[in-house]
């Protein structure tokens, strides 16, 4: 049982060292032909968001921007994080964890 929660505990400690190292990470996603900049780490929060001025005084088309950079954002950041999840063993951590819960 012990073995288990050390187990369990070293886990817990590489995804830890692992969420801190993707937080390091950013991408930043555009749209509108550079219009709109969104910047987002490696956990998926929004660092920066950057609007030309020319684009407020049209609400929809400001709002279908952000969305397009947003998403452009979360697609590059994913695959950065996929990429650095393979450099360091981390896509290991779901089947460990699968294995432990046996």
């Amino acid at each position: 049982m012990f073995s288990k929660l050390k187990q369990f505990k070293d886990l817990k400690d590489k995804a830890k060292v692992i969420q801190d190292m993707l937080g390091k990470e950013s991408a930043e996603g555009e749209a509108g032909w550079g219009k709109v900049k969104v910047k987002m780490n490696g956990n998926q929060q929004v660092l920066n968001v950057t609007i030309d001025p020319s684009l407020m005084d049209n609400r929809e088309k400001l709002q279908e921007l952000l969305r397009d950079a947003i998403n452009d954002a979360v697609k590059k950041i994913q695959t950065v994080m996929a990429k650095k999840l393979k450099e360091t063993g981390g896509l290991d951590l779901a089947n460990e964890m699968g294995d432990l819960m046996k």
